[in-house]
């Protein structure tokens, strides 16, 4: 069946597979590791077919030995982990959200696995992550990672060599403002821990005979549960608009 297709389409469509291959790997939504293996590996086969005869016109020639087959092979691996790891880090803004909600409401304790992350996280962490993965498919934001692996074409034409320092940098910027994204949205979380433990150390300097630790602990996690409910759907659509704008960057 393969003897129906020349070389140059074999080689062009596993150029194609693995740069999309790569980055389905390790992009959110899509490449999560909840998903099973094999349907991960078909809808990377089935895009790379969808993808092909938009781009074959700026693939190259096959290589004409090993080494250079191999150097080409390995270059469009580097850019799908690239777009992938790039659009991955994204997700860390909700992670940091997590941690801070989780250690301010007192279930910093209470550990789960988190599948986006792929480590073991805070409650609230896992809850939020899989929440931004659910935003993401119901504001169609997933069409955009399809987008960018498709214009990342015109962005790293194949064949070329990705700019290290323009990579470094990107990279640094993208973890800074999920960094920052993350402590933003919890800034209601944070004031609200203040609040509640200084308001916590009045009432046990008033009333020393008042079991401070048994009434704090209930009323601290329903509290913070109230000022969840309150603010996450405000986060949720900040979430939404930072991950539209980071994607943009890698769209033509």
């Amino acid at each position: 069946m393969l003897g129906q297709f020349s070389p140059e389409a074999i080689f062009a469509f596993f150029l194609v597979f693995l740069r999309l291959g790569s980055a389905l790997m390790l992009a959110p939504a899509l490449g999560e590791s909840m998903i099973p293996a094999r349907i991960r590996l078909t809808f990377a086969l089935l895009l790379s077919l969808v993808i092909l005869p938009l781009v074959r016109d700026t693939l190259p020639a096959i290589p004409p030995d090993a080494v250079s087959l191999t150097l080409a092979l390995l270059r469009e691996m580097l850019i799908g982990v690239i777009l992938g790891v790039s659009t991955r880090l994204i997700m860390s803004a909700l992670h940091v959200m997590g941690v801070v909600v989780a250690y301010q409401t007192g279930l910093g304790a209470a550990q789960v696995f988190d599948p986006v992350q792929g480590t073991q996280g805070a409650v609230v962490g896992s809850f939020l992550t899989l929440l931004g993965i659910l935003v993401i498919f119901t504001t169609d934001l997933h069409h955009l990672l399809i987008a960018a692996m498709r214009d990342s074409y015109q962005l790293f034409p194949v064949g070329s060599v990705p700019d290290i320092t323009d990579l470094t940098t990107m990279i640094i910027r993208i973890i800074s403002e999920s960094f920052r994204l993350g402590v933003q949205m919890s800034a209601p979380f944070l004031v609200y821990g203040l609040v509640f433990n200084i308001g916590l150390g009045l009432i046990s300097r008033l009333m020393p005979q008042l079991q401070v630790f048994f009434i704090a602990m209930p009323l601290n996690i329903a509290l913070g549960f109230v000022v969840l409910f309150m603010v996450i759907g405000a986060s949720m659509m900040w979430f939404a608009d930072y991950f539209e704008n980071t994607t943009a960057m890698f769209l033509r």
